[in-house]
């Protein structure tokens, strides 16, 4: 049997965990009013979690970046989903702060896999003027996911109850492995369906010489070696900058809305997937944009266009919110962010990608790991800053992050000269 777009098939399948990952996070959030309620629990707990959460998710970003360099992405992607899903399962028998934490904590360490392992993914499945929008449809993933998880979630706890939902969630992602293990068998160079096309297109563009199955697996490089190419370091220091303009949205905009319009839950529930839905635009479209530049440009003009046109918008659309949003337009403030989360997507699946422009398979894992924990590492400071400034106002934290988009894309133009794979030339 052949099929047709195989890689189409793998990364649509990537796609879908992603999603399941957001509902899975998400979940938490959305029911903590009752669970909090029914184990005792207040909100200085529900700090404690939300930091060991995102502590072990900087961690899992590289533990898992090495772990799919070692067994592949195959067996990687169902080491995270298995690990995420049964940590989601785990929720529904926690008994109080002890269990809660050490089960948010195994959450992180699983769901950090995702991100490098897409990456990784995508370097292996698709030729390089296909990886952005390979990219797109994997971050789309994480905007649809904040999309249909509030609504999902309030479903399932209506009619089942917190602790059911998880478990709920939970077995959803361990049946993703199902369909994962049977389509994804092996790699693209020796899988039973790809047809002969797909192969020689996958093939043909990478970065490496192609070599025989029959030949010893090419070891990946250590850490220190990565770390001595400076274009590693445009990777880590723009991840760095970037990544802090997603998630002062995703885990604070709720809040915004309460104390600045007075948003209720349901309010805040019925307008706030408009602003995720200019993610998931931006997720596609700029991968397709690049794409489309590479038939035309080298990769590093059309990642380098890419990157700058999304940070632009990311600045102007806070400056809009500085300077336009009053008490009085709460919808101008849900639309702007829309605009700044498209920018956002559409210039971060480019910047992910880089790793798999820089390295080889086998390190591909490794770099995108550190990026990510990174990446995850500056979301830390900036949730222990935001507390401390939105007690006086949101406008300093639009300001910081306004200023962090232009550093993102001076550290990949200072840092990657041009984006080309580094190995060849060290």
């Amino acid at each position: 049997m052949k099929v047709k777009g195989l890689r189409w098939w793998i990364i649509t399948l990537i796609c879908l965990a992603t999603v399941i990952n957001y509902i899975d996070r998400t979940a938490f959030g959305v029911m903590w009013p009752e669970m909090g309620k029914d184990l005792g629990m207040d909100e200085s707990d529900y700090a404690v979690m939300l930091n060991v959460f995102m502590i072990t998710y900087a961690l899992g970003k590289f533990l898992s970046g090495k772990l799919y360099d070692i067994i592949g992405t195959r067996m990687g992607f169902t080491v995270s989903i298995v690990v995420w899903s049964v940590a989601s399962i785990f929720h529904a028998f926690a008994r109080g702060l002890f269990s809660l934490t050490l089960f948010r904590a195994l959450l992180g360490l699983g769901e950090a896999g995702n991100w490098p392992g897409a990456v990784k993914s995508n370097g292996e499945w698709f030729p390089v003027k296909q990886r952005a929008i390979a990219q797109g449809i994997f971050n789309a993933g994480a905007s649809l996911g904040s999309v249909i998880a509030p609504v999902l979630i309030a479903f399932l706890y209506g009619h089942y109850g917190w602790r059911t939902t998880f478990i709920i969630i939970g077995a959803v992602g361990l049946l993703w492995v199902i369909p994962w293990l049977f389509i994804n068998k092996t790699t693209p160079e020796s899988h039973p369906w790809i047809t002969d096309e797909e192969r020689k297109l996958i093939l043909n563009s990478r970065i490496e010489a192609v070599k025989s199955t029959e030949t010893k697996r090419e070891k990946g490089l250590s850490v220190t070696k990565i770390l001595s190419y400076k274009e590693s370091w445009g990777v880590l220091a723009s991840r760095f900058f970037i990544e802090p303009i997603w998630w002062l949205f995703v885990g604070w905009m709720p809040l915004y809305l309460n104390s600045k319009f007075g948003f209720s839950i349901e309010e805040i529930g019925s307008t706030i997937w408009i602003s995720y839905l200019g993610g998931m635009a931006g997720s596609i479209i700029g991968g397709w944009y690049s794409g489309k530049l590479m038939e035309k440009k080298s990769v590093d003009a059309a990642r380098k266009i890419t990157i700058v046109m999304g940070c632009s918008l990311i600045f102007l659309g806070l400056l809009g919110i500085i300077l336009l949003v009053t008490e009085k337009n709460p919808m101008t403030f849900i639309y702007i962010v829309s605009v700044v989360l498209f920018g956002f997507q559409f210039a971060i699946g480019n910047i992910q990608t880089i790793s798999s422009d820089l390295l080889k398979g086998p390190s591909v894992g490794t770099l995108a790991g550190l990026a990510g924990t990174v990446a995850a590492v500056s979301v830390i400071i900036m949730n222990s800053l935001i507390p401390k400034i939105a007690s006086v106002s949101y406008t300093p934290a639009f300001i910081v992050i306004a200023i962090l988009a232009p550093m993102a894309v001076l550290s990949i133009f200072i840092l990657i000269k041009k984006i080309e794979p580094v190995e060849n030339n060290s």
